[in-house]
């Protein structure tokens, strides 16, 4: 069994960068979905909590050289970091548990590292030498963390590596992490993040497939330094004895890991265990002797003591998928309004509806059962009458609406038809030939269409945006200009503003040029809440920072209520 080195160094009161940065590495065990993300994300914000310096980093196992080209129902949400570049929605969980902005030297896929050494060896950086898989895939996977952790000035880089041991395709990520510990034995620390199944049949919960996977780690020549072990209860003394007699580790660091109910109470639970304190000795690392989550308790608290309810509907194309449902598509979005719910001390209920089912105009005679509705962004023509005609119903029936880049666009769309009175009125990405775009092209995503270069070539990451005084969005920020991430191809076009204006759409927020409508929304007079954005605040909602817009919109669905 491992044992700590005697001159290891203690947690202290008072934090000491170290000379060298400290790497953790999160790998998952047994299946897929076991959580690792969210252990990642836990573990950032704990260490943060030691007085460290934390940056976290993702590497995903896909050929795909970003994840703005995958299916949504495949894939789940696509996040876009401040910079523009697309990614997975493990991303998101980082900035929120950090309370940070992260950029896309943290975020890295098979594709995005073979094309990076691909265009090294065209330009003849590798002085002609034969460049092969191994090494030279994983130093430049090494290459790539270290420099993300020099950017942040990082105390400690968390790396997450995508899939689960195993599996072929993130064996060269396995391959980086033995290297690095080579080069570096005393700053590397491998986390195991694995399931422990509790059979009905047998009523007990059995440890073997974990020492399974953690076997075929070692086989990988990487040994597990800690295990978080999920299951749908506690793990005992006894299992955790077993865990660490055959997997090599050392019983208190095998941390315990049950289902919750709210994946924000993982950090005060990881500390029940004292992960953060394991970790710090385990890299040998000086940092806070006690750990300062008082900010976060405070939002569990929240999270937990809300009496009064407002109920949300999001009405999406994404959520059907065969059987199931998945919400993963609009991760962002229902945690932007739970978080500005907690803040109002009010508890959300989110309904996922499909714009599918509302096809049928008279179908949306249900929406009355909700305080208010959003509808998120998206692509394509699936559902795009049923948002339509749930767009219609809310305006003309005074239910505080939301809508996101498709479901702004979609708002003026539906204005334009129904009270302008231009019925034929239409969105190029649907009907190209439609004598009234009122929503078309950007200009300079004209080329890249006509060329199909598609993939990372929509406007991307921050733009900045002024808002009209008086305004409801004016009011929300409490500031004249503010900064928001996007992703579109499609504008409002400005050849119809003017008649919208004259029927009473107000265009609150432009790009500073004011070419590029933002934000529109009717005023209070006319509505409690209709706003759409054409950007995606829900990109920078942050448990500890809820977003004014959102926060705006469950305060007027609860205030209809």
């Amino acid at each position: 069994m491992k044992k700590l080195s005697r001159t290891a160094k203690k947690p202290t009161d008072t934090p000491i960068t170290p000379k060298t940065p400290k790497y953790i590495f999160v790998v998952g065990g047994v299946m897929s979905g076991v959580g690792k993300g969210v252990a990642a994300s836990c573990i950032a914000a704990v260490l943060k909590g030691r007085g460290l310096t934390v940056t976290a980093l993702k590497i995903d196992p896909y050929i795909n050289v970003d994840a703005g080209t995958m299916n949504p129902t495949e894939h789940g949400e696509v996040f876009v970091l401040k910079d523009g570049l697309e990614t997975d929605q493990d991303m998101g969980n980082y900035e929120r548990f950090l309370n940070t902005d992260l950029t896309s030297q943290n975020y890295m896929t098979t594709g995005s590292v073979y094309l990076s050494v691909i265009k090294k060896e065209r330009n003849l950086e590798y002085g002609g030498k034969n460049v092969e898989v191994v090494p030279d895939i994983p130093l430049e996977v090494i290459r790539r963390i270290k420099e993300a952790s020099k950017s942040a000035n990082a105390d400690v880089a968390l790396i997450e590596i995508g899939g689960t041991v195993g599996e072929y395709q993130n064996i060269l990520f396995l391959e980086a992490i033995r290297m690095l510990k080579s080069e570096h034995p005393q700053d590397v620390v491998t986390v195991m993040v694995s399931y422990l199944p509790v059979p009905g049949s047998i009523g007990e919960m059995k440890t073997k497939p974990t020492q399974t996977a953690v076997r075929t780690l070692n086989s990988a020549g990487v040994f597990a330094d800690m295990i978080i072990a999920r299951s749908p209860v506690g793990v005992d003394d006894k299992r955790k004895e077993k865990i660490a007699t055959f997997c090599n580790v050392r019983k208190e660091n095998v941390i315990s890991a049950p289902d919750v109910s709210s994946i924000y109470d993982i950090p005060l639970n990881f500390e029940k265990d004292n992960l953060s304190f394991r970790l710090c000795e385990l890299l040998n690392v000086p940092c806070s002797k006690t750990s300062d989550l008082a900010a976060w308790k405070r939002f569990v608290t929240r999270t937990k003591d809300a009496k009064s309810e407002v109920t949300i509907a999001v009405v999406g194309k994404y959520f059907s998928t065969g059987d199931f449902v998945l919400s993963d598509v609009y991760l962002s979005v229902l945690e932007a309004i739970k978080y500005s719910a907690y803040h109002l001390d009010l508890k959300p209920k989110i309904v996922y509806r499909s714009s599918l089912d509302f096809t049928d105009k008279k179908k949306c005679k249900e929406l009355d059962a909700y305080d208010g509705v959003l509808v998120p962004g998206g692509f394509g023509s699936t559902g795009i009458e049923g948002k339509l005609n749930v767009i219609e119903y809310v305006r003309k029936r005074g239910i505080p609406y939301f809508g996101i880049c498709y479901g702004m666009q979609l708002a003026v769309l539906e204005y334009a038809r129904n009270v302008v009175g231009l019925k034929n009125a239409s969105t190029e990405e649907i009907d190209a030939s439609a004598n009234d775009l009122v929503v078309h092209t950007m200009a300079e995503q004209r080329l890249k269409i006509a060329s199909a270069d598609m993939g990372g070539t929509m406007r991307l990451g921050e733009s900045e945006a002024i808002l009209k005084s008086g305004s409801v969005a004016r009011q929300a920020y409490k500031a004249a200009k503010v900064t928001e991430r996007h992703r579109h191809r499609y504008e409002i076009n400005n050849a119809f503003v003017e008649r919208l204006t004259d029927k009473g759409l107000v265009f609150s927020g432009t790009s500073p040029d004011g070419l590029l409508m933002e934000i529109i929304e009717l005023p209070r007079g006319m509505h409690p809440f209709f706003v759409g954005t054409q950007f995606h605040p829900e990109f920078l909602a942050r448990p500890l920072r809820p977003h004014p817009l959102f926060t705006a919109f469950v305060k007027a669905a609860y205030e209809q209520k």
